[in-house]
């Protein structure tokens, strides 16, 4: 209880909160083609792999933007950052909305666009962490990050509106929240004090030297990509999979992500308390197991229902784990490490997401979508594993650092 008082004690809260707001509505914004991906295929005659790419192609764009993301943060600061970001993605659904969609071409300019609004992760993070000391970053970063459920928010509205309206007016809908957020966001966010200095683009690239970027990369490409991939497909998977409706299969959707965006923040401080590197071995086993048992086919919606909720408890703890490590390793480079790490966690969604379509195309089956993605989870963790003595002995010895590690 103390410790849970000295974080509320510490750093800025109304950033904290505008910062979770402005992520939220981005993320509902971005998968926001999955959840509406049954009724445009319908409306589109897409293919099982052109549904894949359809609601693979914001993940991607928004996991290359991330680094571009990353780069405004730290020459602009997160706060213009972040106006920047918001004002496109209000743009381009308007755009979609107003002239409205009439092919897969579009749907594709439309996703790439909208991966500036997961593009946001790289801003709202460093605009919470840098209010917030060392041995409270887990949780500040995790509170931040529940921003998460947005997806959620997307999978259980975006369906029954587009019944209820057509799909093409659900991104006129979605503006009204989202310039409600930007208007809060601008008035109340603020930049930390301490901002470090703008670096040249070589700089950044510095940091790909050091081998500690290519593991949280990886790490962060399994946790954060079985999360966005899986709640971008889940909706077309359960209406492919099991013939449920829609609606019913956006509810299913909701389930799941709503599981893996809310214990984000628990993952963070479990984190905190028991160190990153234990947390996030655990939540790879677990990851690894539910994504193997899914992928045979499991013979009742709600079994599948079940199994997707236990793997996206685990891949978003996991998700708030990898950010309990990240500052304490890449404290000064946070700003490029979090574009640099969600950018990984980006195309790992959108190897999940096109490849569970593209697996349905050629084999008639999801099954060797899901087990690549089982076996790079059991990959990563023999990669922690290889890792942590060393980890544990450098930057995050007990001398070094009030956090653990």
């Amino acid at each position: 209880m103390a410790a849970d008082r000295s974080f509320w004690q510490a750093g800025h809260r109304p950033t904290l909160l505008a910062a979770f707001l402005y992520f939220d509505l981005a993320f509902m914004v971005w998968v926001m083609l999955g959840p509406l991906g049954v009724q445009i295929a319908k409306d589109l005659a897409l293919t099982h792999s052109q549904k894949g790419l359809m609601v693979a192609t914001p993940v991607l764009s928004g996991a290359i933007l991330r680094i571009v993301m990353g780069l405004l943060v730290d020459h602009l600061k997160p706060k213009m950052a972040g106006a920047i970001g918001q004002v496109t993605v209000i743009a381009s659904l308007f755009v979609a909305w107003y002239f409205g969609i009439h092919s897969y071409e579009q749907t594709l300019v439309l996703g790439a666009f909208l991966g500036v609004a997961g593009a946001s992760f790289a801003v709202a993070l460093p605009l919470a962490s840098r209010w917030y000391p060392p041995e409270h970053q887990g949780t500040a970063l995790g509170i931040a990050g529940a921003g998460n459920s947005g997806t959620a928010i997307a999978a259980m509205i975006a369906p029954s509106l587009a019944i209820a309206y057509g799909w093409t007016n659900v991104f006129g809908l979605a503006l009204i929240p989202l310039v409600l957020v930007f208007v809060f966001y601008l008035i109340v966010a603020k930049d930390a004090p301490e901002c470090p200095a703008p670096k040249s683009l070589a700089e950044y690239m510095k940091v790909l030297k050091d081998k500690d970027s290519w593991w949280f990369m990886f790490f962060y490409s399994v946790t954060f990509g079985g999360f966005v991939g899986l709640a971008s497909s889940l909706t077309i998977y359960f209406n492919t999979q099991y013939g449920l409706d829609a609606k019913m299969a956006g509810f299913f959707t909701a389930a799941c992500v709503f599981a893996g965006s809310l214990v984000r923040p628990i993952g963070g401080n479990v984190a905190d308390r028991i160190g990153g590197i234990k947390s996030l071995s655990v939540m790879y086993v677990v990851a690894a197991l539910f994504l193997t048992l899914v992928s045979f086919g499991l013979p009742e919606a709600w079994m599948a229902l079940a199994a997707f909720v236990c793997a996206m408890l685990a891949l978003g703890m996991g998700n708030g784990a990898v950010f309990q490590l990240v500052p304490q390793r890449f404290r000064k480079e946070i700003g490029v490490m979090t574009g640099l790490v969600g950018m990984a966690g980006g195309v790992g969604g959108f190897y999940l997401a096109s490849s569970l379509g593209y697996a349905k195309q050629a084999t008639g089956s999801y099954q060797i979508g899901f087990l690549i993605f089982a076996a790079l989870a059991v990959l990563a963790l023999a990669g922690l594993t290889g890792v942590k003595t060393r980890w544990r002995t450098t930057w995050g010895a007990a001398h070094l650092t009030a956090a653990r590690i």
